[in-house]
């Protein structure tokens, strides 16, 4: 069995999730990478150069019977799992009454069911083990709603996700298992492209006036993750967009 410290990430085969399981596996961690399409796995595995440390798990997360088989193959590969990443999720931003049913079942099955699922998987097997670390990607805009951006489902399901936070962190503090989250604000991912109005529209967002950067996250992630009396936390990493108004 490894003696590495073993972290599953979801959605990590782009963007966030891709940025945070790249800092794991050059921290020399086992990686266990989670993504719903096994081909942007592979193609996030090779531009990664195929590292030994890193294991690809194709599923929906959604899904309970993918949370388990994550869990089991780490179990029989590295007997234990230090870290969840949840940070697979969707963002619809649209007018309330514009929005459809599909829409709203994505948006919980994608943002809440993923958690449910993988965090019970997680607290199940941490209970064991008396340790771990569960940290979960939310929305700054669920702590301080923004009248520029209507995106009612975001912030029900991440303002949700907040608040469960909260209440999974004392359930199993006593098993000395952190539970945590990141709150990002507008970050600059590829599908933001060469839209330059765009990201001048998103920059207007912040006081700071910028966007953040994937890296903003992933300094967030291993602070939470190297801590041992941090837990209950809503960190926001979103450049002051929650400090208030301006």
């Amino acid at each position: 069995m490894s003696t590495k410290k073993t972290v599953i990430v979801t959605g990590a085969s782009s963007g966030i999730g891709f940025a945070i399981a790249k800092a794991y596996i050059e921290r020399g961690y086992n990686v266990i990478a989670n993504s719903s399409k096994l081909e942007n796995l592979e193609k996030a595995y090779q531009s990664l150069g195929r590292p030994a440390n890193c294991h690809l798990i194709a599923g929906d997360i959604s899904k309970p019977e993918t949370a388990q088989h994550l869990f089991q193959y780490a179990e029989q590969q590295f007997n234990q799992v230090d870290i969840l990443i949840n940070n697979v999720g969707i963002f619809i931003s649209k007018p309330f009454t514009e929005y459809t049913t599909l829409d709203v079942d994505q948006m919980f099955d994608i943002n809440l069911r993923s958690f449910i699922y993988s965090s019970q998987a997680a607290a199940q097997h941490m209970s064991q083990f008396k340790s771990g670390h569960i940290v979960t990607i939310t929305a700054a805009l669920a702590m301080q709603p923004n009248a520029n951006l209507p995106a009612l489902l975001p912030v029900l399901t991440k303002g949700g996700l907040n608040s469960a936070i909260k209440t999974l962190a004392l359930e199993l503090a006593p098993m000395n298992i952190m539970v945590n989250a990141v709150a990002p604000g507008v970050i600059e991912t590829p599908m933001h492209g060469d839209n330059e109005e765009l990201k001048t529209i998103l920059k207007s967002m912040a006081p700071t006036h910028r966007l953040g950067q994937s890296q903003d996250i992933v300094d967030a992630v291993l602070y939470l993750t190297d801590s041992t009396f941090v837990t209950g936390s809503i960190l926001p990493v979103d450049g002051g967009s929650t400090a208030g108004t301006w």
